[in-house]
């Protein structure tokens, strides 16, 4: 046996990236705002007149999960706050769960950090 462990994904704990910021609108819905950068970015933006910023709205579901994102808790303690809120609604949580944060990962909106096993 190796002497690697091998990490449990909900253990990860997601933290917005700081590259972005985001707010609530009048709705108490998350917005995230992307800065749309590099050269085919800026070749859009003269000749498509492309936004310089992109604002991405998040739904109730995704904006409740977004905001308990503190950068302490795991995505398993997450999956506790959205059962509590959401109920049966939720369900199958923590496949729709793993899947949005995986979503959120790829699109660079927030990164992992993994909690420190005690010794």
């Amino acid at each position: 046996m190796s002497g690697k462990q091998k990490k449990n994904y909900l253990d990860y704990v997601p933290v917005c990236a700081p590259e972005h910021s985001w707010e609530l609108n009048e709705k108490k819905l998350v917005v995230i705002h992307v800065e749309n950068r590099g050269f085919y970015n800026r070749l859009a933006q003269k000749v498509f007149k492309r936004p310089k910023v992109s604002h991405i709205s998040l739904d109730e579901y995704g904006s409740f999960v977004w905001q308990q994102m503190d950068g302490k808790r795991t995505i398993y303690e997450i999956s506790f706050l959205v059962k509590e809120r959401y109920g049966e609604k939720a369900e199958p949580l923590l496949p729709r769960l793993t899947k949005y944060f995986q979503i959120l990962y790829q699109n660079h909106f927030i990164g992992y950090s993994v909690p420190l096993e005690a010794d």
